[in-house]
């Protein structure tokens, strides 16, 4: 006999031992022997009170034992010699477009510009230390694309794209703690995420799939409405029957390999603005409600998730990253890209978030009509290459303490970063452009109303958080191929249809099966 349940446990609770089971027990009118284990099956935190409990979802077993409670087992198959499907780019989109592939008897070849992990972490260093960027090895580029040297946040909202717990599994079956499957936010951790990516590139290797890493797109040959040839590294011709495009918000090169072919493409609205770096333990103080440093040991570092409505925008917190750290994430020379992310323990001394303002591309950029389908696109390497030259050119970000900022004035010293290439003081309230600036003024405000303590001196304002998305989309019909180029099937968030890890995935997992379906017809 199984029961589900939803437990609450309180802090001073949860340092007793077996008090699941005991509060099972007690529920159920049981003795505790009568109860063979109890699975936990879901684990939040309420912090909302001064009184802080965890909340479970668990199956309780009554005199039988659990049993394997996977719900997807992987088939893959010897795909050696069957029909290829080149897949461009190899994040996520593209990683578990190849794993499906494999398990549907297809033959993966991923072309993918940048470099193995390992490799890709000597870039980084790079990039820290020295301030060089490589333009095809970066934070953005390279095996598992942007998402394999961040925090590895799972969280997502795009249930109706697919089955997450599909992904979830695949991970665990890649080495990803099987804690995700539990977790109501959950992170892999950006020490972790590379060895789950490794993991995977085995897979397809070991079954027969092909991953070609310093491989750039960079031509294609168009015949009758279908991509015959693809052109890598300007040199090297290869025949293709289907191309599944998935090479991230950053590649902008590609969006103008398609657009040179006459490769419909659609504008789309984003996100831009700054990212908050806040001392951690204040951060846990607020959400905790303790003093600055007594948070409680059986306790994670706290997050939080803020959005304000400022005239027909929302200005709302992205990828907020607990015990975490901020990264230079440009792609090329000339420019000032920041993001966040957190390893595994978010053991760090810093929180940060991306705290963006929605982009209307159809209202908000008239000065940019000339660019046509590129004026967000446009608009974002502006601002990116405004912060490079305020920063001081050495990559370098510039920065403002936050309540400079929303006061206008500049800051005489800021506040310790975990930034590497280090911060330059800049007056960041009259550099932004007032469609993102006076909406952030007007947010952080309203912030420190909901959040009481967030708005502080202690904080830096970190500029430019600008690849929140991609503000170019490339559409695709209901059969997910290009409405042109009917054998060019447009993935992930480079396309516009994913925003994170499990999204992109679960969307490189979708046009993998249109694929097979497509090519079943035609048969």
């Amino acid at each position: 006999m199984v029961e589900q349940l939803q437990l609450r446990v309180s802090l001073n609770e949860a340092r007793q031992s077996n008090i699941l089971l005991q509060k099972a027990a007690r529920y159920l009118s049981l003795a505790p022997h009568e109860i063979t284990a109890v699975k936990i099956l879901r684990k939040s935190i309420d912090a909302r009170k001064p009184n802080i409990y965890f909340n479970y979802k668990v199956a309780v077993y009554i005199n039988e034992n659990p049993p394997d409670t996977n719900i997807y087992h992987y088939e893959y198959k010897d795909v050696t010699k069957a029909q290829p499907v080149h897949i461009i780019g190899f994040g996520p989109a593209g990683m578990y477009a190849a794993l499906r592939l494999i398990e549907l008897g297809y033959k993966p070849v991923v072309i993918e510009r940048g470099k193995d992990v390992r490799s890709r972490r000597r870039d980084l260093r790079l990039i820290n230390q020295y301030r060089t960027v490589d333009p095809d090895s970066n934070y953005c580029f390279g095996e598992g694309g942007a998402g394999t040297y961040s925090d590895g946040k799972l969280y997502t909202r795009s249930l109706k794209r697919g089955d997450v717990r599909r992904i979830f599994e695949n991970l665990v079956y890649h080495g990803a703690s099987p804690q995700i499957l539990i977790d109501a936010h959950p992170h892999i951790g950006t020490d972790k995420l590379p060895k789950v990516v490794q993991n995977i590139r085995e897979t397809i290797l070991k079954y027969g799939g092909e991953i070609h890493f310093k491989s750039r797109l960079t031509g294609i040959n168009i015949s009758q409405n279908q991509i015959k040839s693809i052109i890598i590294n300007r040199q090297t011709e290869i025949p293709v029957h289907q191309v599944i495009l998935a090479t991230g918000h950053s590649a902008r090169d590609i969006y103008s390999l398609l657009n040179r072919h006459q490769i419909k493409l659609e504008t789309k609205s984003f996100a831009m603005g700054v990212r908050v770096e806040h001392p951690q333990a204040l951060i846990d103080s607020i959400q905790y409600h303790c003093p600055i440093g007594q948070k409680d040991d059986l306790l994670p570092p706290a997050s939080y998730s803020l959005v304000q409505q400022v005239g027909e925008r929302g200005v709302y917190s992205f990828c907020m990253c607990p015990g975490g750290f901020i990264v230079p994430a440009a792609t090329s020379p000339g420019e000032v890209v920041v993001n966040g992310m957190s390893p595994s323990k978010r053991n760090n001394k810093f929180a940060n978030s991306g705290i963006v303002v929605e982009i209307n591309v159809d209202k908000d950029l008239k000065k940019y009509e000339k660019y046509g389908v590129f004026k967000g696109l446009a608009f974002q390497q502006d601002l990116e290459h405004l912060a490079f030259v305020a920063g001081g050119k050495n990559l370098q970000a510039p920065a403002q303490r936050l309540t400079d900022f929303v006061e206008g004035r500049l800051s005489n010293t800021l506040n310790k970063t975990s930034y590497q290439p280090g911060l330059k003081s800049a007056p960041l309230h009259s550099i932004l452009p007032r469609l993102i600036g006076k909406k952030l003024r007007k947010a952080f405000k309203a912030y420190g109303q909901k959040m009481p303590g967030f708005y502080t001196e202690l904080a830096n304002v970190i500029a430019i958080e600008s690849r929140t998305s991609a503000p170019v989309k490339i559409p695709r019909t209901e059969g997910l191929h290009h409405p042109q180029i009917t054998n060019l099937y447009p993935a992930g968030e480079g396309a516009g249809y994913a925003g994170g890890i499990v999204s992109a995935a679960m969307d490189g997992e979708r046009l993998a099966e249109a694929i097979s379906k497509a090519v079943g017809r035609s048969l």
